[in-house]
C-alpha cells in the first residue's frame, strides 16, 4: 500500500538526519518543518512523542511568559460573583490571595476553591465602604505575605432610583463604593508592592456605564467615569516605579449584582420571559450575540495581570461582547444594525399601530 506523502517524508528525513535518540526530540521541535512532518506521521511513535512535547511546550511557554506562577494578588470584593472568578482563575495560574469581601459564606466557598488548586488564600470579613476595613485588610495582606504583586479592585455596585430623590447618604454611598474605595485600596497597596522591586499590576473594574449617559444610574456612573481617568493619571505617576494600572470594562455579564441592581418591579418582569424571547434580546444589544460571562472578565484580569501584558498601562478592556463598539448601533429585528429602528423594525415593535 503506498505511504502517505507525509510519512514517506519523515521516514527519508530520519535517514538522512538518524534516528533522534530521546534527548535529541527537542532539536526536531525546533525545526519546524521536521516538527511538521513528524506531527502528520501519526503512525510513528517519535512523531506522536514530538506532537505532544510541541503541546506542552507552548502551553509550558504561556506560562512562563506571564510569569504569574508565585505571585501574591489582593482582590477587593473578591469572595463572590465575577469577584470570586478573578480570584480563581488567578490561583488556577499559580497566584496566592488575599480577598476581602462583606459575604462570609462566599468567602469561605472561594477559600475552599482557592486551596483545592494548591495555592493559599487568605481571607478577610469587611466592606470597602468602611476605610478601617479596607486598611485591615492591607495590614493583614501585609502580615500574612512578604510581597504583593497584583491588585484587583472590582468591588462596586448600585440600585437604581432617580437623581432627583436620592438622599446624600445614597449618593456618597455611591461614590465610595464605586470610587473612593479604589483611592484608599491603590494609596494603601503601593508601599507594599514597594517591597520588593519587581513592580506590580493594579487592575480597576468600571462599567460601560461610565462611557454613556445611564438614566437612574447617575452618581454611580459618574463615579466609574471617575475611575477612568484616576486611571489614566496614574498610569503615568506610577510608571516610574514600574507599576501598571489598567481597567476592566463589563456590560450585562450576569451577576447577583447585575439582578439587584434594577429596581424590583423591573426584575420581576423578566419572570414570565422566555429563554428564547431573551436570546433574541441579547442578540440585539450584543454584536456578538451572547452575554461575556464572568469567567471571560478574569481572563481579562489575568491577562492583564500577567508580563503578557507588562507594556500596557492606562487602557480599558471592553469585555462586553462589542457593546461599547457598537456605541448605540441595535441589530434590530426585520431592519438590521441602526440607532433607531426603521421600517420593518417600526412595524414588529407596533403591530397595532
Amino acid at each position: 500500500m503506498k505511504q502517505p506523502h507525509a510519512v514517506r517524508h519523515f521516514r527519508i528525513t530520519m535517514k538522512l538526519v538518524g534516528s533522534p535518540a530521546p534527548d535529541d526530540i527537542t532539536w526536531l521541535i525546533r525545526c519546524p518543518a521536521f516538527a511538521l512532518v513528524a506531527c502528520h506521521a501519526k503512525q510513528c511513535v517519535i512523531a506522536r512523542r514530538i506532537e505532544s512535547m510541541c503541546l506542552c511546550g507552548r502551553g509550558k511557554m504561556l506560562d512562563e511568559k506571564a510569569n504569574l506562577k508565585g505571585k501574591v494578588a489582593a482582590l477587593l470584593g473578591g469572595g463572590g460573583g465575577i469577584g470570586a472568578a478573578c480570584t480563581i482563575e488567578l490561583a488556577k495560574n499559580g497566584v496566592d490571595v488575599v480577598v476581602l469581601d462583606k459575604d462570609g459564606e462566599a468567602l469561605e466557598a472561594t477559600r475552599a476553591a482557592v486551596e483545592a488548586l494548591g495555592r493559599r488564600c487568605v481571607t478577610f470579613k469587611g466592606d470597602v465602604l468602611s476605610k478601617q476595613d479596607v486598611a485591615d485588610f492591607y495590614a493583614l495582606a501585609g502580615k500574612e505575605f512578604d510581597r504583593l504583586d497584583i491588585v484587583v479592585n472590582v468591588a462596586g455596585g448600585v440600585k437604581q432610583r432617580d437623581f432627583l430623590t436620592a438622599s446624600e447618604e445614597e449618593d456618597e454611598g455611591d461614590i465610595r463604593r464605586n470610587f473612593g474605595y479604589v483611592i484608599q485600596s491603590i494609596r494603601t497597596a503601593v508601599p507594599l508592592i514597594e517591597r520588593h522591586d519587581r513592580g506590580g499590576s493594579i487592575i480597576n473594574f468600571t462599567t460601560i456605564e461610565a462611557y454613556r449617559g445611564a438614566a437612574g444610574f447617575s452618581v454611580y456612573a459618574a463615579a466609574k467615569a471617575a475611575n477612568a481617568n484616576l486611571r489614566r493619571a496614574l498610569a503615568v505617576e506610577l510608571a516610574t516605579r514600574n507599576i501598571r494600572i489598567n481597567e476592566v470594562a463589563p456590560d450585562n455579564t450576569p451577576s447577583m449584582g447585575n439582578a439587584t441592581a434594577l429596581r424590583p418591579e423591573l426584575t420581576e418582569s423578566f419572570a414570565d420571559i422566555s429563554p428564547k424571547v431573551f436570546e433574541k434580546a441579547v442578540a440585539v444589544q450584543i454584536p456578538r450575540g451572547v452575554q461575556a460571562s464572568q469567567e471571560d472578565l478574569a481572563d481579562a484580569v489575568v491577562f492583564l495581570a500577567s508580563d503578557l501584558s507588562r507594556s500596557i498601562t492606562g487602557i480599558q478592556i471592553h469585555v462586553d461582547g462589542g457593546t461599547a463598539a457598537a456605541g448605540g448601533f441595535l441589530n434590530w429585528p426585520g431592519g438590521g444594525y441602526c440607532p433607531a429602528p426603521l421600517g420593518e423594525s417600526l412595524k414588529l415593535l407596533f403591530p397595532d399601530d
